[in-house]
């Protein structure tokens, strides 16, 4: 059983930065886990933001370049680094663990995620 628990979000400013953490009760993506972050407003599905997979990094064309996801192995966490905040980035943001999957699609489907934490929430104003 993969247990995650976010943490980090926040208010802030438009171009302000913020970490967001995962912490992952087994060893993240290492061996046989993707960690990935999503992110939700209401009334709205939930929307990949990032995976690690194994040494691999996906990301959505919406974040790219802004946002970074990376892993500390030593303390079993993911981070999700968020750099030049917009207002439409405001959602609760929610990291999610998958067994390694063989088609990268499936990364970028909130169903194919068996591993959800609380979600933590960031809001950003302009």
């Amino acid at each position: 059983q993969v247990q995650l628990v976010e943490s980090g979000g926040a208010s802030v400013q438009a171009g302000d930065s913020l970490r967001l953490s995962c912490a992952v009760s087994e060893r993240p993506s290492n061996y046989y886990y993707a960690v990935a972050w999503f992110r939700q407003t209401p009334g709205k599905e939930r929307e990949f933001v990032a995976v690690l997979a194994w040494n691999d990094r996906y990301y959505a064309d919406s974040i790219k370049g802004r946002f970074t996801i990376s892993k500390d192995n030593d303390k079993n966490t993911v981070y999700l680094q968020m750099n030049v905040l917009k207002p439409e980035d405001t959602a609760d943001y929610y990291c999610a663990a998958t067994p390694l999957l063989s088609n990268y699609y499936g990364y970028l489907r909130a169903t194919s995620y068996g591993y959800w934490g609380q979600g933590t929430q960031v809001t950003v104003s302009s």
